[in-house]
C-alpha cells in the first residue's frame, strides 16, 4: 500500500507535527453536501448522553456568514450544540472563510493564508478539554485545506476511525468505493459507512422486492397517503430505476466496498443544520449503531 512519496496522490505527513491522539470519529463524505456536519451531530449527541464530555472539530470551513465578531459557520454552531461543547466556536472551526469554494480557493480569493498552524493548535485545545472528540471533515477526503495539505491528511494526522457519509440515490457506488479506496490508500482504518437521505418508503421497498420493478416500472400510486410529509416531488413512492437504485445501492456498497454499512438515515424535515435540529427519525437511526464498539471506549 502506497501511502507516501512523491507524486499527485502523495499522503506523507511525515513532516508535519505530531498532533494528540484522542478517542473518537472522523466523519467525512463521499461529496459535499452529502449530510456529513448532520451525522456528525446526530453522532455527537447519540455519546453525549453517556456522561462523557464529546468535543466536536472542523478544521475549516467556507460559505461562513459575516457578523460583528467576524466569520462564523453555521456548522461549527450546529455541531456545539449537538455536543453541548464548551468550547470557542473558534476553536472548534479555526479557519473560516466567506466564499463557499474549497479552503485554498476561498482563502485564495480572500487573499488571506491558510494557517495550518491554527489548526493544529485548535485541535490540540479541543482534544485536551474532550473524552470523545467527533471530527467533520471539509467536502471529501481529496478537498483541499491548503494547496498541499488535504483533509486526507489531516485524516492521518489524526488517526480517527473514519465513516464515511453517503448519499443515497443513483451515483452513491462510484463515489462511496472511490472514497474507500482513497481512505485505504492513504493507511485509513475506516469503520464504515452510513447511507444518508433515503426516500424510499418501507411499504414501497416491499412492493419493489417482490415485483423486480423490471424497467422502472412503478408500484401503484393509489396506495398512497397523501396526509403523510413527503418528500421532493412526493419522493416516497418510486418514480423509476433512480429510486430502484437507491433500494439496491447499500447492498452494492457493502459487498463491493468490503465495508458495514453501520446505519441508513432517511430524509426528513425535521433535520436542519440552520435550525440546529436533528429529526426523531434520523437520531433513532444514529443510535442504533454500536459507537462505543468503533471508537474503542467502555461503555
Amino acid at each position: 500500500m502506497r501511502t507516501s512519496g512523491k507524486g499527485p496522490f502523495d499522503f506523507d505527513v511525515s513532516r508535519r507535527p505530531a498532533l494528540p491522539q484522542a478517542s473518537g470519529l472522523f466523519v467525512t463524505g463521499t461529496d459535499t453536501e452529502v449530510g456529513k456536519t448532520l451525522i456528525a451531530g446526530a453522532i455527537a449527541r447519540r455519546l453525549r448522553r453517556s456522561g462523557r464530555r464529546i468535543e466536536v472539530f472542523k478544521p475549516a470551513a467556507t460559505g461562513c456568514r459575516r457578523t460583528r465578531e467576524g466569520l462564523v459557520s453555521s456548522d461549527a454552531e450546529f455541531l456545539a450544540a449537538c455536543a453541548d461543547s464548551r468550547m470557542t466556536l473558534a476553536d472548534i472551526t479555526p479557519l473560516r472563510f466567506k466564499a463557499a469554494l474549497a479552503p485554498n480557493a476561498a482563502a485564495e480569493r480572500e487573499r488571506r493564508s491558510v494557517d495550518l498552524e491554527a489548526i493544529f493548535e485548535a485541535y490540540s485545545r479541543v482534544v485536551a478539554a474532550a473524552d470523545v472528540v467527533i471530527v467533520e471533515g471539509v467536502g471529501g477526503l481529496l478537498c483541499p485545506i491548503s494547496n498541499d495539505f488535504w483533509v486526507v491528511h489531516f485524516a492521518r494526522m489524526v488517526n480517527l476511525p473514519v465513516v464515511i457519509v453517503a448519499r443515497a440515490g443513483l451515483g452513491t457506488i462510484n463515489h462511496t468505493l472511490l472514497t474507500l479506496h482513497a481512505a485505504r490508500s492513504a493507511g485509513l482504518n475506516v469503520a464504515g459507512v452510513i447511507i444518508n437521505r433515503y426516500w424510499i418508503d418501507p411499504e414501497i421497498r416491499e412492493q419493489i422486492a417482490q415485483s423486480g420493478c423490471e424497467g422502472g416500472t412503478r408500484p401503484d400510486k393509489q396506495r398512497r397517503d397523501s396526509s403523510q410529509p413527503t418528500g421532493p416531488e412526493d419522493s416516497r413512492y418510486v418514480k423509476g430505476d433512480e429510486d430502484l437504485a437507491m433500494y439496491t445501492n447499500p447492498a452494492q456498497i457493502a459487498e463491493r466496498g468490503r465495508v458495514e454499512v453501520l446505519a441508513i438515515v432517511p430524509e426528513e424535515q425535521g433535520n436542519s443544520v440552520e435550525n440546529l435540529t436533528i429529526g426523531k427519525d434520523t437520531q433513532f437511526a444514529i443510535d442504533q449503531v454500536d459507537w462505543e464498539r468503533i471508537i474503542g471506549i467502555e461503555d
